[in-house]
């Protein structure tokens, strides 16, 4: 039997990262290439691969009220829950594939990325309503991904694990995995990362 590898990717990272560089909200087919070309690494030709686990969690929900107008927001029938749960709903049916979820919180309001660009822009101004988006935090998703990495070692059920991520949250779990023998490969899709998190791999593809 030949040796095998899982891909564990840090989805509100990937989903943030392909976005940028796609201009918009990633399809199944986007997050499916960026898994291809994982698997297709020179690394990896040498491994099976177990599988993909996948850290995201649920889009929020829940109506909350903007403090400048009163306006009331239903967040389930917005853009961003319907694109959050099709994507979720269809990655989980994909082959070896595994979806983790981990918790979503409402956090009251922040300036949004557009209004915060105009005014390093434009200068200091009156901030309006229309300037305020729900500050939507996920938790629990490093957790879950600590904890797989640590199973995965103490079973050995990989030799390789690659993780998708730009979060120096997880050195300690990457530093438990190398010193129980796994080799740690790191994809940080160009992402400026700290100096530890490279550190404790053993290779970034």
């Amino acid at each position: 039997m030949k040796p095998r590898f899982a891909v564990l990717v840090d989805a509100g990272f990937l989903k943030v990262k392909l976005r940028r560089r796609l201009r918009h909200f990633p399809t199944i087919d986007d997050i499916s290439a960026e898994i291809d070309r994982i698997r297709a690494h020179q690394s990896l030709a040498d491994y099976d691969l177990l599988r993909i686990y996948y850290y995201d969690a649920p889009p929020a929900t829940g109506v909350i009220r903007n403090p400048l107008d009163g306006r009331e927001l239903n967040l389930a029938t917005g853009v961003a829950y319907n694109e959050n749960f099709s994507l979720q709903q269809r990655l989980e049916l994909l082959p070896d594939f595994a979806l983790r979820s981990g918790e979503t919180s409402v956090d009251g309001w922040a300036l949004g990325d557009a209004a915060l660009k105009n005014i390093m822009d434009n200068g200091p101004r009156v901030i309006s309503a229309q300037d305020l988006v729900p500050n939507i935090q996920q938790k629990g998703v490093d957790l879950r991904i600590g904890l797989d990495i640590a199973r995965l070692a103490l079973r050995q059920l990989v030799q390789v694990i690659v993780v998708v991520t730009g979060d120096s949250d997880l050195i300690p779990a990457f530093k438990f995995a190398r010193r129980e023998g796994l080799r740690v490969y790191l994809d940080h899709l160009g992402h400026g990362v700290k100096r530890d998190l490279k550190v404790h791999t053993d290779q970034i593809l």
